[in-house]
């Protein structure tokens, strides 16, 4: 004899009416950025000044060229003590990553979560049309569980429950 429920009839979930939560409404829009010719010196005192770890590298036309962080800040001072140069010999060009993934501003929250924890980043620029317009980080994403506490996470997902 095979095992019978005894839960009754289940409440059918209304999936269709949830909207899914996107990058784009948890991003930070107001960035500090940084350019490539700036001294490494300002960029240290900037990332001190606004508790920041890093920031995206544009040009004069607000098109993503980069990134500086504080690793990449920390090689230029550990290099300026072993060739006795001061900080701000360096600019951010030669010290900024150029190879710089970004993430869909469309993108679910926690398909963004994912990528986060597969590449180990901090951060991710959002890019539209060639400018930059925004950026999320880790902490953005925590911030958005956080609204949907007490809610039933597959809702928001595709596909639903």
């Amino acid at each position: 004899m095979g095992i019978k429920s005894f839960q009754g009839a289940r409440k059918q979930q209304n999936v269709a009416s949830s909207t899914s939560l996107k990058v784009k409404d948890y991003m930070t829009t107001e960035l500090i950025t940084f350019k490539a010719n700036q001294s490494i010196q300002e960029v240290v005192e900037s990332l001190i000044k606004n508790k920041i770890s890093g920031g995206p590298v544009v040009n004069d036309k607000q098109e993503l060229v980069g990134i500086i962080s504080e690793g990449d800040c920390l090689k230029q001072l550990s290099e300026s003590r072993y060739y006795n140069m001061p900080l701000d010999h360096d600019n951010v060009e030669k010290r900024m990553v150029t190879n710089v993934e970004t993430i869909d501003g469309n993108m679910d929250v926690f398909d963004a979560a994912n990528k986060f924890l597969q590449s180990k980043r901090r951060r991710f620029p959002i890019v539209e049309n060639g400018k930059l317009v925004g950026q999320i980080s880790q902490k953005d994403i925590l911030k958005a569980a956080l609204q949907l506490k007490g809610e039933n996470w597959n809702s928001t997902t595709k596909g639903g429950a």
